[in-house]
């Protein structure tokens, strides 16, 4: 036999897995017959082993590639093994995952991950009828879509979480920048950064590896095609069965088609928020005092300073809630006895909010537009109408200079013009040169300091209309101020020594009760700084109208989905409380549980018809 030859059986043997006796994987001949002799070119005396001369024997063959990354698969077949069924282990359990995780965080349990789901029985049955091709197409597209299903319900958990509802894919998407913008203010630059990167990875990587784990699953399962249609038969008869007999774990039904459902309620949703738009625009057609001459308006607060002011996140919940009920009742007492010692009496009600957990700025609208602001979409159609606010109408009579107290704006607000204010002071223009409490620019105390130096203890003046936006309350309540005495405010430059003294919110927020706690403080600080702001320097032409905006998050609120906040209004002058008395208010600054509730868009209209004319 020749060398060539020889070689040639040696390679084949090799690439069919047997290793070399030397392990090199080359051949060696036993002796030295049969080569060409490197003197005098003469071939060997076997005429069959003749080589071309592109085939000589000093040319070795290709070596066949090691399977695995550098053979570890060879060398380790064990291993390799186990990280197969690991991998493919996993791969079920992240497409369990994505078809039964919930979208609310307390819908999390184990039951949730035991039940049969209807889309996946579905979905193996039809990947192991499909031809070839179209399988592999339909296993992309399918894990692909998966893991955007899943992204939307990790979002809805966070909406949930915050705003106490899911996520709008036709009218959420503006709340995306207004969230990085509250993660900068709150966190720095870096942490906002390090936060959506974090988002983004996350996101890419949920869709990667659904995909490839929908992939390898389907591919199991055409490799096992009898065992794999007897397991969906299986397992659709089951779902069947326990539907049909209403099968439950605890409270969660065995059998469900809770993507499905989920699915089609988010196709209604977009619908909705398509439709939205005409008729918000048919409800913002009828405004009952878009005729009234301006000297039929608001004739029973003539020279009187109007003063309407939202406190961030006071939500019935300071109120009603056992676990704050007693510090807030004592703070709003303390605070009703003060000021009836001032000569100022108080009438309290409910109104509910469009929103829950965060969107300050809807709730305003709602309040002073007198239309229902639930989402971004109404709020620009507002604000880019001509419909009359509460502060325009009160520009429009003439009898009042109207400004807005707004610590919270620190960049430009176009929108401020839409209320009709003569002039605005934001977190720029106060005068405050102390530290920022996590979010909040300005401390409450001192916003209305800056109220009272910039515009109502300005001698000889007109009568004010102001609108003012108390921040302290805003999440996440750590640091927060506390009162010092009015005299010491100064330039704000105190509140540095106050902050160092507040609470860490990276530690506060690791538990929750903290968090519960530091909220009713800082409701606590914001009540205490409008009531003695009243006391200090109100007078008889004092009329203060001071709200929640809404309510806090699900964190704070512990389960409970209400809306309503807190409504008081405090006067010196008995005649301005005399013109509210059919309301059926409550007596102070506390308003009883069975106190009327409106919905917040009805207090325009029923405020200026108790000081109209007619009032």
């Amino acid at each position: 036999m020749s060398l060539f030859t020889r070689s040639r059986q040696l390679s084949d043997t090799t690439e069919g897995g047997a290793e070399p006796d030397d392990g090199t994987g080359t051949a060696h001949p036993e002796d030295g017959t049969g080569t060409a002799d490197p003197e005098d070119g003469t071939g060997t005396d076997d005429p069959e082993s003749a080589t071309p001369a592109e085939e000589t024997p000093s040319e070795q063959p290709p070596t066949a590639a090691k399977p695995g990354w550098f053979g570890w698969r060879r060398r380790y077949p064990r291993t390799a093994r186990g990280v197969s069924v690991g991998t493919t282990v996993l791969a079920g359990a992240l497409v369990l995952f994505a078809l039964l995780v919930p979208n609310r965080i307390e819908r999390v349990a184990f039951a949730s991950f035991v039940r049969i789901p209807a889309e996946g029985v579905l979905l193996a049955g039809l990947l192991l009828a499909l031809p070839s091709k179209p399988r592999r197409i339909t296993a992309v597209v399918t894990g692909v879509f998966l893991g955007l299903v899943t992204v939307l319900k990790v979002v809805d958990m966070g909406f949930y979480q915050i705003l106490a509802r899911p996520f709008d894919l036709v009218l959420d998407w503006i709340l995306i920048e207004n969230g990085t913008d509250f993660l900068r203010e709150t966190f720095g630059r870096t942490g906002q950064v390090l936060a959506v990167a974090g988002v983004i990875v996350l996101f890419v990587a949920l869709l990667v590896l659904t995909t490839l784990a929908v992939v390898r699953l389907t591919n199991l399962m055409v490799r096992h095609r009898p065992v794999a249609g007897r397991t969906v038969l299986i397992l659709g008869t089951a779902w069947i069965t326990c539907m049909t007999l209403g099968v439950q774990i605890g409270t969660v039904p065995v059998a469900t088609k809770g993507n499905a459902e989920f699915l089609g309620n988010r196709v209604e949703q977009v619908r909705a928020g398509l439709r939205d738009a005409r008729v918000f625009e048919k409800q913002a057609s009828v405004d009952a005092f878009a005729q009234t001459p301006p000297d039929q308006l608001l004739t029973g607060l003539r020279g009187k300073d109007v003063l309407f002011t939202f406190i961030e996140s006071y939500g019935r919940v300071a109120i009603d809630d056992p676990a704050m009920a007693q510090q807030t009742d004592a703070v709003l007492k303390e605070g009703t006895g003060r000021l009836k010692a001032a000569g100022f009496e108080s009438r309290s009600g409910w109104l509910t909010s469009p929103v829950t957990g965060a969107g300050s700025w809807l709730a305003h609208s709602t309040f002073l537009s007198g239309l229902w602001i639930k989402n971004q979409q109404r709020y620009r159609s507002l604000t880019t109408s001509d419909r009359m606010t509460l502060t325009k109408y009160f520009g429009k009579t003439g009898a009042w200079r109207t400004v807005g107290i707004v610590p919270g704006v620190r960049r430009a607000w176009p929108e401020g013009k839409f209320f009709g204010l003569d002039h605005i002071y934001d977190s720029e223009h106060l005068g405050y040169h102390g530290p920022y409490f996590s979010w909040t620019p300005v401390p409450d105390q001192f916003s209305m300091e800056a109220f009272q130096r910039l515009e109502h203890g300005r001698k000889d003046r007109e009568p004010i209309m102001a609108e003012i936006i108390l921040a302290s309350s805003h999440n996440p309540w750590s640091p927060i101020a506390r009162m010092i005495d009015w005299n010491d405010l100064g330039d704000g430059s105190v509140f540095h020594r106050i902050k160092k003294e507040g609470t860490n919110p990276t530690e506060v927020w690791k538990d929750p009760e903290k968090v519960r706690t530091e909220y009713r403080r800082a409701i606590e600080y914001s009540i205490r700084s409008l009531t003695e702001w009243v006391e200090r320097y109100g007078d008889e032409d004092t009329v203060l109208v001071f709200l929640g905006d809404h309510q806090p998050v699900p964190t704070v609120t512990a389960g409970d989905t209400g809306k309503d906040v807190p409504v008081t209004i405090v006067a010196h002058d008995k005649k301005v409380l005399d013109r509210v008395a059919d309301w059926g208010w409550t007596d102070g600054l506390k308003p009883a549980a069975n106190a009327p509730r409106w919905g917040m868009d009805k207090f325009r209209d029923r405020f200026m018809t108790a000081y109209g004319p007619q009032g």
